[in-house]
């Protein structure tokens, strides 16, 4: 049972006049409470039944019978008096909006105001009540905040997680660095062929028979075919060890980290699933047991017999072991929730980490290569320009910005269900 004006504690009063004075006494076994707010409950020391309800001494009546069906562990609705609960244990969870209990009579949906939405098997706050929440890191157009809720693939047929979103970014990104290793390897192919066509054409024996400076001059010509060979050779090695082969090496651990996240939040997300299909099958069987408790309890009013008392005991142990079983289900889904949404405040960070990584990792071997390329041939530094500006404006930060913005699922994350 919980207070209309919020938890509290027992405390005993004693009698007041016109209310539990001795001209008109309480049931047998009946004390009378006041609450830290000023409301008046009762409760039987028998059966450690409570009630805001004054009870009344009459077997029977609407007073003590009528409205003896239980709430259960620490809810209570106003219109549901009765609840059973163990000793010195007014309330073992904070209460809802409307006060209703998993073991009460089912309120109206239009008198219940709900805080919470739960969207394939993540519960979100209520459109109509949800508080403000601030964004985790509301500067930087991060990961963590904008994928939290799920949305519809391409062709409209199947929903995808904001995590597969953006694995899937990730994904494409390993896949660039796969193209690019491949591009640098031709690039190392034409020049190895043309280093070895040069050393070729420097040995050819046409016009060795000319004499005088212009002979010279000629066997010179040859010398430096020779000598630009052995340049585009060195250049090859270089892009080889110092470009295609870290592309690689990146790439190859790159794909290990997605895989490991990739297999740890979908674990994670399964097991939500599994929670909350736990607590529905618990709810359902709560529901059964509140019906069949009302059921006894109306017939209780139609003919009362020791046996129909102990039905309704049984019924009321039921319904009371059923609310627990829900309330059990629902702390080990937030629990699991929880868990869930930590990871993916983490795993999305580092995945923020790892894409920067990967970019800028990227730059600085493009840069690599533009800087090889300098080295190698001064006369076409006019076509390596353009590149060398366009790689000095890459901007990871400002790339996220515009990504997200495009693909972003949501920004509200989750909170914990509440009955």
């Amino acid at each position: 049972m919980e207070d209309p004006g919020g938890p509290w504690k027992p405390r005993k009063v004693t009698p007041q006049t016109g209310e539990d004075s001795l001209t008109c006494p309480l049931p047998p076994g009946w004390q009378s409470y006041m609450s830290p707010q000023g409301h008046r409950y009762y409760v039987n020391t028998f059966t450690n039944e409570t009630t805001w309800e004054r009870p009344s001494g009459v077997p029977g009546s609407p007073g003590s019978q009528k409205s003896a069906v239980l709430a259960v562990n620490g809810y209570h609705s106003p219109v549901t008096p009765m609840h059973q609960m163990e000793p010195g244990h007014m309330s073992l969870r904070k209460p809802s909006g409307d006060h209703q209990s998993p073991g009460s009579p089912r309120v109206p949906r239009r008198l219940a105001r709900e805080s919470s939405q739960t969207i394939n098997c993540v519960t979100f706050p209520h459109p109509d009540t949800m508080p403000e929440q601030q964004l985790l890191k509301p500067t930087e157009w991060s990961y963590c905040d904008y994928f939290w809720a799920d949305k519809k693939d391409q062709q409209g047929n199947n929903t995808i997680s904001g995590f597969e979103i953006l694995l899937q970014k990730q994904l494409k990104g390993k896949q660039m660095q796969k193209e690019m290793a491949e591009f640098v390897r031709e690039r190392i192919k034409i020049e190895e062929e043309y280093a070895k066509n040069l050393s070729k054409l420097s040995q050819n024996s046409l016009a060795a028979q000319e004499e005088g400076t212009v002979g010279e001059a000629w066997a010179q010509l040859k010398k430096s075919l020779a000598d630009e060979a052995e340049v585009h050779l060195k250049f090859s090695s270089k892009l080889q060890s110092e470009v295609e082969k870290p592309l690689l090496n990146f790439r190859e651990n790159f794909k290990k980290d997605m895989k490991k996240y990739d297999h740890h939040i979908a674990d994670l997300r399964k097991q939500l699933a599994s929670r909350y299909a736990a607590v529905e099958k618990a709810r359902k069987a709560l529901s059964e047991r509140q019906k069949d408790l009302e059921m006894k309890t109306q017939q209780l009013e139609i003919k009362l017999s020791n046996k129909t008392e102990e039905e309704i005991k049984k019924a009321r142990r039921k319904s009371t072991q059923a609310g627990d079983d829900l309330m059990r289900c629902v702390d080990l889904y937030n629990q699991a929730q929880s868990k869930w949404f930590e990871e993916m405040v983490t795993t999305t960070l580092e995945l923020e980490r790892l894409e920067v990584e990967r970019v800028e990792m990227i730059r600085q071997h493009l840069c690599q290569y533009t800087q090889l390329r300098h080295e190698t041939d001064m006369f076409n530094q006019s076509t390596i320009e353009p590149v060398d500006q366009l790689l000095q404006k890459v901007e990871p930060a400002k790339d996220r910005e515009l990504w997200v913005k495009e693909h972003k699922t949501g920004e509200i994350r989750p909170v914990d269900m509440e009955i």
